[in-house]
């Protein structure tokens, strides 16, 4: 097949690392991904009819209290500072914000097919962004790795996403380095609560591996005023080893043997797998929250559109 719109978004020229051009190239395929439902052309605020929750609402001004204002709204300090009651007036955010959490630690720099892990992650980004800019909406970010965080806030337009993407396809973040241990996963998770805003629609893209302390806990918070995607990246031979045998394995510039013939280690590697994607399972039990499964193998474009709708 050739063209934008039909090929393959699967067809990544490295399956080890990922370049702004394909990023870039990705707009016409994730502009055919309406993340956001229906639109509609009432001039009131809010663009979107969809399942998801509203968007959130920002403070415009406070004004003289008028009967039948919501006492829940009263501005208790400038009411103090006045001796006059005076509440607050509220104005709703007519652009939904979209924060997209993206995990490049080293776990996600792996493969046995397909491409790594994290090439898959942003390609669904890329995706992702330029569906939040055909619809209006802003985009932010959160990017890390070990050590490594950066936080983009929600802004609207094009830039919005080529800044992802530049921040993307930096070199180091490709890069192998064993020397580099410090996870921080949990960090991570906690930046993004302090991000996410009512409102927001919040993808978190990662294998989720080495997050299980602190990742419940964080989801459902995030969960409890926003809408949030869970896309788990994985690659088969993390589901369930090999046939036995004797195997050779390069990763992180090592090279090392394993032997997969023991029914007791594969029972426990197969378990181990089966825990991770039970506990993300249940996290997407919750109204606000789903769970996306997407194979090194797989067309992040397909997993998509299999959950939303086309334009």
């Amino acid at each position: 097949r050739s063209g934008a719109m039909t090929s393959s978004v699967a067809a990544t020229r490295s399956p080890a690392r990922i370049e702004l051009a394909e990023l870039i190239n990705l707009k016409p395929a994730g502009e055919s991904i309406n993340l956001a439902g229906l639109r509609v052309h009432a001039l009131s605020a809010g663009g979107h009819l969809s399942p998801f929750k509203g968007r959130g609402v920002e403070f415009d001004e406070s004004r003289p209290y008028q009967e039948g204002d919501d006492l829940r709204t009263i501005d208790w300090r400038v009411t103090a500072r006045t001796g006059k009651p005076y509440t607050k007036v509220f104005r709703e955010e007519r652009d939904r914000p979209v924060i997209i959490w993206l995990d490049l630690r080293q776990p996600m720099l792996f493969a046995t097919r397909g491409a790594f892990k994290a090439v898959r992650a942003s390609q669904a980004a890329a995706l992702i962004a330029w569906s939040t800019v055909a619809n209006g909406d802003r985009l932010g970010g959160l990017v890390f790795s070990e050590g490594d965080h950066v936080e983009l806030r929600p802004r609207l337009g094009r830039a919005a996403a080529l800044r992802l993407f530049q921040t993307l396809t930096q070199p180091e973040r490709w890069e192998r380095d064993a020397s580099r241990s410090d996870d921080d996963g949990e960090r991570a998770l906690l930046r993004l609560t302090r991000v996410a805003r009512p409102g927001s629609l919040v993808f978190m893209l990662s294998d989720f591996r080495n997050l299980e302390t602190g990742l419940e806990r964080h989801v459902r918070q995030i969960g409890r005023h926003a809408d949030v995607f869970l896309m788990h990246f994985y690659d088969t031979v993390e589901q369930e080893l090999p046939p036995p045998g004797r195997y050779r394995v390069t990763a992180a510039e090592r090279t090392f043997a394993i032997e997969t013939d023991s029914k007791q280690a594969r029972d426990r590697y197969r378990a181990q797998f089966a825990a991770r994607r039970s506990q993300l399972a249940e996290l997407a039990r919750a109204p606000s929250i789903k769970l996306l499964d997407c194979a090194t193998t797989e067309d992040p474009r397909e997993v998509l559109a299999r959950r939303f709708k086309s334009r």
